[in-house]
This record gives C-alpha cells, structure tokens and sequence, in this order.
C-alpha cells in the first residue's frame, strides 16, 4: 500500500493515527481565521470547535478543517481521498441513562409494575444529563418515561378497582348476614327452631 506523502504534509500524520492535543489547537486556529476572514458563520465556527476537540485522528481534524485555505498546517486546501465520508458526523455516545430507563420502562409490565418507577427516575435524570452534555439517546429517556408513567397510571387504576371491588363484596356479605333475634338456632314464629328444644 502506497501513502501518499500530501496527506502526511496535510494532517500531520497518518490519517488513522490518534492526534495530540496541540494538533486540535492548530484546527482550532485555523477554525478561528477562517471565522475572522467570514467563511464561517458563528454557528459553523461553534460546531466545528466542539468537533475538534471530540476529534481522535489526524483524519477528523481533516476533514474539520479541509474546507479552509489554511488548512491545518497552511498551503492550499486537499480534500481528504479514502474511505473517510464528507462531511464526518462525529458519532456521539448514548446516553446510559437513557437506555436503562427505556428497559425499566419495558419491563415495567413484565415486574407487574415494579420497574415503573425506576424508569420514571432514570428517564428525568438522562434527559437533563443529555442536555447538558449532548449526548444521543433522548427518545430513549423520553419512551422510558411515557412508559414508566403509563404503567404507574394503569397499576394505580388497577389498585383501586380491586380495593373498590373488594370493598363493595365485603358489604354485601355483611348485609346479608344479619344476625338473627333468636338466637344460633333460631326458634321465633314461623321458625320451630331446635325442634329439640323446649
């Protein structure tokens, strides 16, 4: 396999090898002169940055930076060739959160509502933890939540036909079971009672 030595000159190093920190603060710089100059808007300029310092290899910081003049290392801009795609969409993690709330969430009716809320929990606490860091995963948190929610509804609806039912079926037997006047074995008019007796 031949290396074509442009893209040495161009990312500082092999495209696969893991670049240093001073090599994102060279795309940085020239992020910051192509903002000065007006080739980037504000919000192109903001994306890129958190990018660069997201960025692993020497081919992210590249990719980042090979629409500039500049160039990470001056000289005219290349674009990268090779299997890297344009434009690079740096994959951000999943949250964990989030997909322990989506799991509670589902098991939230196999635990007969044990896992309700947990997931509940789980879902609040990632979906602030993925504003804050911005990280993937918040449909996950949000399913989480409408089901934890959703289980704790149908088990309290649930709860309470079982205490209305079983309320309602103790009254009843205790109406029918009127104590009678005379006594265990009966005897009044009409009733001979303990024919037995006296």
């Amino acid at each position: 396999m031949t290396v074509d030595p442009m893209l040495y000159d161009r990312f500082g190093g092999p495209p696969g090898v893991r670049a240093a920190d001073t090599d994102r603060e060279r795309a940085v710089d020239v992020l910051k002169a192509g903002f000065a100059e007006g080739r980037l808007t504000k919000g192109e300029y903001d994306d890129r940055v958190s990018r660069v310092y997201a960025a692993r290899t020497y081919a992210e910081l590249g990719l980042l930076t090979s629409d500039l003049p500049a160039g990470p290392y001056g000289g005219p801009a290349q674009y990268p060739a090779g299997p890297y795609p344009w434009p690079v969409a740096v994959q951000q993690r999943v949250n964990g959160l989030a997909v322990a709330s989506l799991v509670c969430g589902i098991g939230t009716f196999l635990s007969f509502g044990v896992a309700a809320i947990p997931a509940v929990i789980l879902g609040h606490t990632a979906r602030s933890s993925i504003r804050r860091t911005g990280e993937r995963g918040d449909g996950m948190a949000l399913t989480g939540l409408i089901l934890g929610w959703a289980g704790i509804a149908l088990f309290a609806v649930l709860a309470t036909l079982v205490i209305v039912v079983a309320s309602h079926t103790g009254h009843a037997v205790v109406e029918n079971a009127k104590p009678n006047p005379f006594g265990p074995f009966g005897g009044g008019p009409g009733n001979p009672g303990n024919p037995g007796g006296p």
